[in-house]
């Protein structure tokens, strides 16, 4: 089968992603075969291919996004982030499995869907309807549930005043959700197609920063200089929620400008299988419009390195031909 491996990691530039030939792989107890769809391409693979995030196995295939069929059943289904849990440890007991430390995760510590087939846990999987596009349910299964778990961990009041700092695949999933529940959302990007993309999903604003102060935010981009900013427009008792496996470095915060007031900052830690469940019953009983760009398989470094140069407009989705 063909698979995408990340032979070295480093900047897109240098070609970090290569195109093999590997043996079909073969599932183990309690696990199924998935024939490839599509996957959706996430800041996360990104991150895996340029070193930021270190690669926990030599040529890991990325890809934590991907909708397929089960091998044998046809069942479709989506392969997620998070891939197994201890289900033992406390975090776990308490309904916490995604700070479980035994945690593994699709696409880092297991091949992922850049490939024609992979292999997951079943119990990891999530069913998923034969009458919807491969490539429009693919960013439901990171973009989408991460964000969910971010809205969750913003603190959003009702009817509330929502900042989203960077516009990518997450973000214009999340901000559907919001608005949908009544809240006014801000959009801050550098990006004019993503401020014309937030308008025309019906965010109030989209600039370089909300033109009033925020109850709640969520920091999307993977950028530390953003925190003070961020924390800065809450209004009095806001809270921040940073998304996202890796961020550079946060500038020195000031307590009264930063801080004080009750203002809050929160990280999100990938998500529980409830997570995912919740959000997925929601998208799929009420579709948000998924802004796709779509790729060719073959053409998986492309779409990382469009994303890294800030031209993908929405999530991009790689399709198997």
């Amino acid at each position: 089968m063909k698979a995408w491996v990340v032979r070295e990691p480093g900047p897109m530039a240098s070609g970090p992603l290569e195109l093999v030939e590997r043996e079909l792989p073969e599932p183990g107890p309690g696990e199924v075969l998935v024939r490839v769809e599509a996957c959706g391409v996430c800041r996360t693979d990104l991150h895996l291919a340029e070193g930021d995030l270190l690669p926990r196995r030599p040529l890991t295939t990325p890809g934590h996004q991907a909708v397929g069929r089960v091998v044998g059943t046809g069942r479709r289904v989506g392969v997620a982030w998070l891939r197994t849990t201890c289900g033992k440890c406390r975090y776990c007991t308490r309904g916490m499995e995604n700070l479980c430390p035994n945690s593994a995760y699709t696409g880092w510590d297991a091949d992922g869907g850049f490939a024609e087939y992979l292999v997951a846990p079943a119990d990891y999987v999530y069913p998923l309807p034969d009458d919807v596009p491969a490539e429009r349910l693919a960013p439901l299964l990171c973009a989408g549930i991460i964000g969910y778990r971010a809205l969750a961990r913003c603190d959003l009041p009702p009817g509330g005043r929502l900042g989203i700092y960077g516009f990518g695949a997450s973000a214009h999933l999340t901000a559907q959700a919001a608005i949908a529940q009544g809240a006014t959302v801000h959009a801050v990007t550098r990006s004019a197609a993503s401020r014309a993309l937030a308008l025309e999903l019906g965010a109030a604003s989209a600039g370089d920063r909300p033109p009033e102060p925020l109850d709640s935010a969520i920091l999307f981009a993977p950028v530390g200089d953003l925190v003070p900013p961020a924390l800065e427009a809450l209004d009095r008792g806001g809270t921040l929620a940073i998304a996202g496996i890796h961020l550079t470095d946060v500038p020195v915060l000031n307590y009264e400008r930063h801080l004080f007031q009750e203002r809050t900052v929160r990280s999100v830690t990938a998500n529980t299988r409830a997570d995912g469940r919740a959000y997925l019953e929601l998208a799929l009983a009420h579709p948000p419009r998924v802004k796709i760009a779509p790729y060719p398989f073959d053409s998986a470094a492309l779409a990382l390195a469009d994303l890294a140069n800030g031209q993908v407009r929405g999530a991009a989705v790689l399709i198997m031909g």
